[in-house]
């Protein structure tokens, strides 16, 4: 499924190759295997590149969703500091698990989250990324199973864990934990929008979700009446019954009309935003990264200071621990020295992030209103279009 577009995430459509270095990635072809509860879907992932590390100017491998949650993680483990896009949530729904619809909003949800880092500057390099597009099967399970800490989990518990991690941020941006704390005027602007935009696109999100149900239940309405006013013109004759049976007819269309409308809003307009959502929760999980890294930095320096102190005591009472304090403090203080630049450089790349965020939300968002106003005016001309034609002969009916 070939096709040039920008996708959230990326100021570059990476599927437009050239003679410039590109990496193009297309998430393809969900296929259910397995049954019961062991049952679960898998993609064609096609990765075309003319990287030099990469093995051929084209790879195809299989991949699940587990893979995707493996990719993830692996990238919030070694890349602090940078906004890792994020996953779309496991269905705990299982009747909703395999339907078709669902399984093609994860399909462009996985499609959307891989192609983020594979324009993204920095994650395009990762060899966890090169790993996740050219392994084979056998490996990647491998390694899934071989992978130490969180990356044992299942994919379940390392949602849990995430949400655990969206729980405890939102209690360091509310001010509800307040441990050692950073002060700055422009980190705390930043926690502060991101609170309030979660909930703005939360509350839009709902609302684009309603939208969709009404949609749907107005055309299952007008599916409804058409049959009704069919049967009843049936039941007519001459003019009258030709009337209802027109009316039934257009009714029914209108209705695949609205049912199309509505899968178009959903996938244009509500999966954006909930998108949005996610990347907002990424982004807090990334500030409790900076939080824990500005705690460590602050208590390795005050161990430093009183280490430093103690050891400046031995050396004027020239005790025998003197060199071995010496020692502790040097390894102290390069920890310290460590610990200072690993907040430096998050900070640094969360400055970036950022603003290559905030640009990017601008033009996804805008994109999705857009398509939301250009539907519904589509659908609205179209009813109006379809009920227009009917005018002339039920106003026949009615005179005569």
């Amino acid at each position: 499924m070939e096709q040039e577009r920008s996708l959230p995430g990326s100021s570059l459509s990476p599927r437009s190759p050239s003679s410039q270095p590109y990496l193009s990635v297309s998430v393809t072809d969900p296929v259910k295997l397995g049954n019961g509860v062991q049952a679960y879907i898998s993609y064609r992932v096609i990765t075309k590149t003319n990287f030099p590390e990469y093995q051929g100017p084209e790879k195809i491998v299989i991949r699940r969703y587990n893979d995707f949650v493996w990719l993830h993680d692996r990238l919030f483990e070694k890349y602090k500091g940078i906004f890792i896009p994020s996953l779309p949530e496991k269905n705990a729904v299982e009747k909703f698990r395999f339907s078709a619809e669902f399984i093609e909003m994860r399909r462009q949800a996985l499609d959307i989250f891989v192609n983020r880092i594979a324009s993204h500057h920095e994650l395009q390099k990762s060899e966890d990324l090169r790993t996740f597009l050219q392994a084979e099967e056998e490996t990647m399970e491998r390694l899934r199973s071989h992978d130490s800490g969180i990356f044992k989990k299942k994919p379940a518990d390392l949602m849990q864990i995430f949400k655990d991690v969206q729980s405890k941020v939102s209690d360091i941006v509310l001010g509800k934990e307040k441990p050692v704390e950073e002060s700055n005027p422009e980190y705390e602007k930043l926690k502060h929008y991101i609170f309030e935009l979660e909930n703005h696109l939360t509350e839009a999100q709902k609302h684009a979700y309603r939208l969709v149900k009404r949609h749907r239940e107005l055309g299952q309405a007008l599916s409804d009446f058409g049959k009704a006013a069919k049967l009843l013109g049936a039941c007519e004759e001459n003019a009258v019954g030709k009337g209802f049976s027109e009316m039934g007819a257009k009714s029914e269309m209108l209705s695949v009309k609205l049912q199309k409308e509505a899968h178009q809003l959903l996938m244009n307009f509500e999966e954006p935003l909930k998108d949005y959502v996610r990347t907002v929760q990424s982004i807090k999980a990334t500030i409790a990264e900076r939080a824990n890294a500005f705690r460590q930095q602050c208590e390795l320096a005050e161990t430093t200071r009183l280490k430093e102190i103690n050891l400046d005591k031995l050396m004027l009472m020239r005790s025998d621990k003197a060199s071995e304090a010496e020692v502790e403090y040097k390894e102290l203080k390069a920890a310290s020295e460590e610990a200072t630049k690993r907040f430096e450089t998050i900070v640094a790349l969360m400055n970036q992030e950022t603003v290559r965020f905030q640009e990017q939300k601008t033009l996804d968002v805008g994109l999705a209103f857009h398509e939301f106003a250009k539907g519904q005016a589509r659908l609205a001309n179209g009813v109006a279009d379809a009920w227009r034609s009917l005018l002339p002969k039920l106003e026949a009916l009615s005179v005569s």
